[in-house]
């Protein structure tokens, strides 16, 4: 496991309640009201908020890649992630796809940008070994 030698940021959250609760940051930039996955209650739950976070991490990892290659990116880019949460023999477990969109770049060219973004963003690493992750191209 890295160590970080040099903190960019941390996020700091306050919950309560549990999964029906409400979670506020710090700067009070996020203030959401929880609710359990596939209630009818108001507010959102942990996974949409994790597929939240590691689309829009994603976007930045893509974004480097390729940066790195010369190719620029379509401005209408875009990841949609899908959290899974269930059970196996008693157990919780995630699992998580992220659908793809890099409308105008050659599906080659996407993967390869796809792939490198899943080595260097920080909730893929998060996620490696521990999860079942598919990465799609749309």
């Amino acid at each position: 496991m890295s160590q970080i030698e040099n903190v960019l940021y941390t996020g700091r959250t306050h919950t309560t309640g549990g999964r029906d609760g409400a979670a506020r940051s710090d700067d009070g930039q996020l203030d959401v009201k929880l609710s359990p996955p596939g209630s009818a209650a108001a507010g959102t739950n942990p996974e949409q908020l994790f597929a939240a976070g590691w689309s829009a991490c994603f976007i930045g990892a893509m974004n480097l890649a390729a940066r790195a290659r010369h190719i620029a990116l379509p401005a209408d880019l875009a990841v949609d992630a899908e959290v899974d949460l269930g059970t196996t023999n008693g157990a919780y477990f995630l699992q998580a796809r992220l659908n793809v969109s890099l409308p105008g770049v050659d599906a080659g060219t996407a993967r390869e940008i796809i792939e490198a973004a899943h080595q260097t963003c920080p909730y893929s690493k998060a996620t490696r070994g521990n999860i079942d992750v598919t990465l799609n191209l749309v």
